[in-house]
């Protein structure tokens, strides 16, 4: 962190049930916009995933008022700093699904899929194997164009467009996966988490989540084995390991070669 980066940004997810989310709604528009935080949170029957930004005192007051709701209570964000704020305004969205997948039956709030940490992950792919000795790859689960600024060396990368094309995706390579340790990972874990379901309900029986996605890997690790850096969608565009922004990337020059459609869909 440089003593010019004073905005705390933080992203972060949980797969609960949430009836009322068309109430919670007005509520945290109405305590981000009180607390002058810009950002995008996104809401669904299935959840809730945010991403926001401002003064680090704003910022945790905020988070620190959603662990007052049971549900919310061991929320964990993922943070990293920054000089400038990097949203232009404060959304609050109700939508079907917080991260789109068209797959119904996969709920995570019924059931995690298996998660490893990275520091274990980092591990395993010195070793080049797991504790019980099999081979282990890793899924990049985002879409191509965020695969493209950056992803674990020799990552499995189907080149989706849309985390819609997942599900098919897999079921024409799972054959591939069956006798190897697959670590699904994505920004910051929460298409990585609907992937590792999807995976175990289709028959594979060694699937983990990176836990925390390529963020969490970043703050916990010295980035090893991954090489370039991970796409955020704010107007930073792209992060290095150490969690700064890359000043040779933008989002419209990524958004040029990507298309407007899927640089909008969210972590």
């Amino acid at each position: 962190m440089n003593a010019t980066d004073t905005i705390l940004n933080i992203s972060c997810y949980k797969f609960v049930p949430l009836p009322d989310a068309a109430a919670l709604r007005e509520l945290l528009h109405a305590r981000a916009t009180q607390a002058s935080l810009k950002g995008t949170i996104l809401l669904a029957e299935e959840g809730i995933n945010f991403f926001l930004a401002g003064p680090a005192d704003a910022v945790r007051g905020f988070v620190d008022a959603l662990r007052a709701d049971a549900r919310f209570a061991d929320l964990e964000p993922k943070e990293s700093w920054s000089a400038a704020v990097p949203f232009r305004k404060m959304l609050v969205k109700v939508k079907r699904e917080i991260i789109r997948m068209d797959h119904p039956t996969i709920r995570p709030a019924a059931g995690r899929a298996p998660s490893v940490d990275p520091a274990t992950l980092r591990r395993w792919l010195d070793q080049g194997h797991d504790d019980q000795g099999r081979e282990v790859v890793t899924l990049d689960t985002r879409n191509a164009f965020e695969v493209d600024q950056g992803t674990f060396d020799n990552a499995i990368d189907w080149r989706i467009d849309k985390f819609t094309e997942f599900p098919p995706a897999l079921r024409a390579h799972k054959d591939e996966l069956r006798d190897k340790t697959v670590v699904s990972f994505c920004t910051g874990g929460i298409r990585c988490e609907k992937a590792a379901i999807l995976m175990h309900e289709e028959g594979l029986p060694h699937v983990y989540q990176l836990e925390g996605g390529i963020l969490k890997y970043f703050e916990l690790t010295d980035g090893a084995h991954y090489h370039g850096g991970c796409f955020v969608f704010d107007e930073r565009a792209v992060l290095t390991s150490d969690l700064a922004a890359d000043a040779t990337t933008s989002v419209r020059d990524i958004a040029s070669k990507a298309g407007q459609a899927a640089v909008k869909e969210k972590l």
